[in-house]
C-alpha cells in the first residue's frame, strides 16, 4: 500500500487547494472595512445636515441622498461579496417602502413618541425624496466602483495567484 501523502502533496493533483494565507480572498474584508469608513462618514454628515444646518430644501435634498447612500454602504457592509446591483436595488427598495411608509402616518406619530424614529423612517411622504433616493444610490454604485477599483486590485496576487471576482 503505498504511504499516505501530507500537506500540499496530498492536493497537488486534486482541485482542491491547500488554505494559505496569501490564498485566501481578503477582498470582502477590506471591501467591509472601506464600507465601515464611509457609513460613519455618511452618518456624520447627515447629523450634521439635519442637526446643525437651517432646514431647506437644499438640506432636505441632501438628507435625502445621505440616506440612500447610508442605506447602500450598510449592506456593503452586511454582504461585501454580494453584487453591485444587487446591493442597489436593496437599498433602493429599503428607501422606496421607508417613503412609501410614510404615507401612513405611522413614522409620524411613532416619531411623536420616540423622536429618533425620525432619522430612520422619516416623517413626511415627499415625491421628490423617490428620485433623490435612485439617484443617490446610482452615485453610491459609481464611487463602490471606483474605491473598489483602487482599494481592491484584481488580478495575480504577490505569491502568482488569481484572486476571485
Amino acid at each position: 500500500m503505498p504511504a499516505r501523502r501530507r500537506g500540499a502533496d496530498a492536493v497537488r493533483g486534486s482541485r482542491v487547494r491547500p488554505t494559505r494565507r496569501s490564498d485566501v480572498d481578503e477582498r470582502p474584508a477590506r471591501r467591509r472595512w472601506a464600507a465601515l469608513a464611509a457609513l460613519v462618514a455618511v452618518v456624520v454628515a447627515g447629523l450634521i445636515v439635519s442637526r446643525a444646518l437651517p432646514s431647506s430644501s437644499a438640506t432636505d435634498i441632501a438628507g435625502d441622498a445621505l440616506y440612500a447612500v447610508a442605506a447602500y454602504t450598510g449592506l456593503v457592509l452586511l454582504m461585501p461579496r454580494a453584487p453591485r446591483w444587487a446591493i442597489a436595488l436593496a437599498a433602493a427598495g429599503w428607501c422606496v417602502a421607508v417613503e412609501l411608509l410614510q404615507r401612513t402616518g405611522l413614522p409620524l406619530a411613532l416619531a411623536e413618541h420616540v423622536p429618533l424614529v425620525a432619522l430612520v423612517l422619516g416623517t413626511g411622504f415627499d415625491v421628490r425624496d423617490l428620485v433623490v433616493y435612485v439617484l443617490a444610490v446610482i452615485a453610491a454604485v459609481s464611487i463602490d466602483r471606483v474605491v473598489s477599483a483602487r482599494l481592491l486590485p484584481r488580478g495575480p496576487s504577490p505569491d502568482g495567484v488569481r484572486t476571485p471576482e
